[in-house]
C-alpha cells in the first residue's frame, strides 16, 4: 500500500483529492490501486455527509459571521468540524483483493478494528458504526464512499483540537448512536493525546503502507472543484 502524507491548502482541494483518488483507483490496475494518505486542513471548516441537511447540521450564522466555511462531501456519515489539531486518515481499498469489506457492517469494523490494533492505546474501542472512543468518549469518526471495485474509507481523529468550538458551529445531531445517551457535544468528544507522528506511523504500520520510490501521479482535482466543492448547488443541495 502507498503512503501520501499530503494536504492541500484549502477544504475544498482536500476534500476533492479525497473523492478523486477514489476514482483514479477505479480505473487502474496493480500496485496503484490501494493507498493510505494523510492531511490536515490549517484552517477551520465544516463538512456535511453527502446527505445531511444543512441547516439541521449547522449553525449557519455562526459559520457566516466567523468566516467557517461549509462544504459537503461525497460519502455518508454525519458532520464533522475540523481544523487544526484534527488529522484525517483515506483509504482507498480494492474489494476484489478484500472481499470481507463487501458487507458494509462487517467492512467498516474490520478497518477500525485494524486501526484499534494498530493505535494500542488502553481503553480504546469501536463503538456504533463508526466511532473510536477512548473510555466510551468518541475522539474519532470515519464514512464511505464505494464504487463497484474500490471503496474510500476516510476518517478524522482528534489529537489537538479546540473542542469548544465543535458546539459553536454544530448542532447536536438529530441521529445518535445508542452509546452516546444524549451527550451534548463538550461531554461526547475528546482528544487522542498521542503525538502526531505516533498516531500516523502507527496507522501506517497497520495497513504497512509505506512512501513510494517511484514518482506518484496525483490525480487532477480541478474539475470536481468546479462541479462540485466550490458550487453552492453542490454543498447546499439539501
Amino acid at each position: 500500500m502507498i503512503l501520501l502524507d499530503y494536504s492541500l491548502p484549502s477544504p475544498e482541494e482536500n476534500l476533492a483529492l479525497d473523492e478523486a483518488l477514489l476514482i483514479q483507483s477505479e480505473t487502474q490496475s496493480g500496485t496503484h490501486r490501494e493507498l493510505l494518505r494523510f492531511w490536515e486542513s490549517p484552517t477551520y471548516f465544516v463538512v456535511v455527509g453527502v446527505a445531511g441537511k444543512i441547516d439541521q447540521e449547522i449553525h449557519r450564522e455562526a459559520c457566516e459571521r466567523d468566516q467557517i466555511p461549509f462544504f459537503r462531501r461525497a460519502s455518508g456519515g454525519g458532520t464533522v468540524l475540523q481544523g487544526p489539531g484534527c488529522i484525517n486518515y483515506s483509504l482507498v481499498l480494492d474489494l476484489e483483493k478484500r472481499e470481507g469489506l463487501y458487507d458494509v457492517t462487517k467492512g467498516y469494523r474490520a478497518i477500525l478494528d485494524r486501526l484499534i490494533d494498530g493505535l494500542n492505546v488502553p481503553g480504546l474501542e469501536r463503538e456504533g458504526i463508526s466511532d473510536l472512543t477512548l473510555n466510551h468518549i468518541k475522539f474519532s469518526g470515519c464514512a464511505q464512499k464505494r464504487k463497484r471495485r474500490t471503496l474510500l474509507h476516510h476518517g478524522t481523529i482528534l489529537y489537538n483540537f479546540d473542542l469548544d468550538k465543535i458546539s459553536i458551529y454544530q448542532q447536536e445531531p438529530l441521529k445518535q448512536p445508542d452509546y452516546r445517551q444524549q451527550r451534548s457535544h463538550s461531554e461526547f468528544v475528546c482528544n487522542l493525546e498521542l503525538p502526531l507522528s505516533q498516531i500516523k506511523s502507527s496507522i501506517a504500520g497497520a495497513w504497512n503502507a509505506i512512501v513510494s520510490n517511484e514518482e506518484f501521479d496525483y490525480p487532477e482535482v480541478e474539475s470536481l472543484i468546479e462541479e462540485k466543492y466550490s458550487r453552492r448547488e453542490w454543498n447546499e443541495k439539501f
